[in-house]
C-alpha cells in the first residue's frame, strides 16, 4: 500500500473498488487487491456487469450453456449471473466485514435500473435480491429517486441494509438522510437489532462537473471560464455539511444510542472525465474521516502512483463550497436544473446499460455468441 492510501485510510477515508467481473474474482485478483491496494468494499452497477459479462464471455460460458439447458428467460439469467459473482466477491470481503463492521468488507448491488420510477416494484426486487445473494455483507443499491425514497424506507426497516445510489442534489440528500431514518426506526418499532443494518448515500461527483462545465463552456465568458471544475467538489461538500448537521441532531442521537451505526456518505463516479484536471482531485479533495471513496481501477491506480494527501479537505469548507454555487447561479446556471438533468440522464444510461446485457445474453441463450 502506498503512503497516500495508508494516509487516506488512518484519516477515515473507506477505499473501495467500483469495479466486479468474474474472472477476477476466480483469479484471486480481488483478493490480491483487498491487500495490496486497502479496498474495503466492492460497488458494482448495470454498466459494470454489461461490460464485464461482454468481455469477459469465457468466464460465464458454462453457467450460460447451463441456463439454456434449463430454459430460463433472460431476466432470471441475469439474476442468475450477477447475484452469483456478487455472492462471491461477499465472501472474499467477509474478512474485512467480520474484521472491521462499520458497513466496510460489503459488496453492492443494484435493482433493475427499469424500476427507479416505481416504488413497489423497487421493494420486491429489493427483497429478491437480497434473499438470492443470502450474505450479511451486502448492499442492495436504490436510486435515490422521489419513487426510491419509500422503498428505502420499506426494505431498511425490514433489517435490508442499503446503498442509496444516483444522488445530485443536496437537497435530496436530505431526504435519502430522513428517509435512512425512518427505516430505523421502523426496525426497531419492528424489534430488529439495528446495529447490523448498514447504510451509505452515493452522492455522484464527476458528472456534476462535466454537466456544469458545458453549460460554462457554452457561455464562453472570462467569468465563466474561472469556475470550471468547481462545482463538483462545491456540491459534495454541501452535502457533507448536511450530513453533519444530522449527526449533530436528537433524532441521530437515539438511533445511536439503540445502535445504529451512520449512514456514511459515499463519493462515486469519481473518475475524472476531463483530460485539463488532475485524475485524482476527487479522491485527495474529497478526504474526510467517515466518508466512503468508490473508485474504478483507473482512479485507483493513480492515487496510488502519484496521488498526494493533503489531510481532510472537506471539513469546514461548506461556506465557501456555497459561493461556488452562488457564482454559477449568477451566470443563470441553476442547482435545481442541473441535478435533475444529471438525475434523469442517470437513470437513463443504467437503463441502457441493462438494456444492453439483456440484449447480449439473450442472444448467448439462444446459442448464438457471447
Amino acid at each position: 500500500m502506498s503512503d497516500v492510501l495508508a494516509q487516506l485510510t488512518d484519516l477515515g477515508v473507506s477505499i473501495w473498488l467500483d469495479d466486479l467481473d468474474r474472472e477476477r474474482i476466480e483469479s484471486g485478483g480481488l483478493a490480491a487487491l483487498l491487500a495490496s491496494r486497502d479496498i474495503l468494499g466492492v460497488t458494482t452497477n448495470p454498466s459494470i456487469f454489461d461490460k464485464a459479462i461482454s468481455s469477459g464471455a469465457a468466464a460465464y460460458t458454462e453457467q450460460v450453456a447451463d441456463l439454456r439447458v434449463r430454459g430460463v428467460d433472460v431476466g432470471e439469467a441475469v439474476r442468475a449471473i450477477t447475484t452469483h459473482d456478487v455472492r462471491a466477491a461477499c465472501d472474499v470481503l467477509r474478512p474485512v466485514h467480520d474484521l472491521r463492521g462499520l458497513g466496510d468488507g460489503r459488496v453492492s448491488i443494484e435493482v433493475d435500473p427499469r424500476l427507479a420510477r416505481h416504488t413497489d416494484k423497487t421493494i420486491a426486487e429489493a427483497r429478491g435480491l437480497w434473499w438470492m445473494v443470502d450474505r450479511p455483507n451486502l448492499y442492495i443499491k436504490i436510486p435515490g429517486t422521489s419513487e426510491g425514497l419509500p422503498a428505502i424506507t420499506t426494505v431498511l426497516s425490514e433489517g435490508i441494509s442499503v446503498n442509496v445510489t444516483l444522488i445530485f442534489s443536496v437537497d435530496r440528500y436530505r431526504e435519502v438522510m430522513d428517509a435512512w431514518m425512518s427505516g430505523l426506526e421502523g426496525a426497531l418499532a419492528a424489534g430488529l437489532e439495528v446495529s447490523g443494518i448498514a447504510s451509505v448515500a452515493s452522492f455522484f461527483i464527476s458528472r456534476v462537473d462535466s454537466e456544469v462545465d458545458r453549460r460554462l463552456n457554452e457561455l464562453g465568458t472570462p467569468e465563466a471560464a474561472a469556475l470550471r471544475g468547481q462545482a463538483a467538489l462545491a456540491n459534495a461538500r454541501l452535502a457533507w455539511a448536511a450530513y453533519e448537521d444530522v449527526m449533530a441532531s436528537d433524532r441521530w442521537a437515539a438511533l445511536r444510542e439503540a445502535g445504529a451505526q451512520p449512514q456514511r456518505p459515499l463519493w462515486a463516479s469519481t473518475g475524472v472525465k476531463d483530460p485539463a484536471y488532475d485524475d485524482t482531485r476527487y479522491v485527495i479533495d474529497l478526504a474526510a474521516p467517515g466518508c466512503v471513496n468508490t473508485m474504478p481501477e483507473a482512479t485507483l491506480e493513480a492515487v496510488f502512483d502519484h496521488g498526494v494527501f493533503k489531510g481532510d479537505t472537506v471539513t469546514g469548507t461548506a461556506e465557501q463550497a456555497a459561493t461556488v454555487w452562488e457564482s454559477l447561479e449568477a451566470l443563470g446556471i441553476k442547482e435545481d436544473d442541473v441535478v435533475t438533468v444529471l438525475e434523469d440522464e442517470g437513470v437513463e444510461k443504467f437503463n441502457a446499460s441493462w438494456e444492453e446485457l439483456l440484449a447480449s445474453l439473450s442472444k448467448s441463450l439462444a446459442g448464438g455468441d457471447a
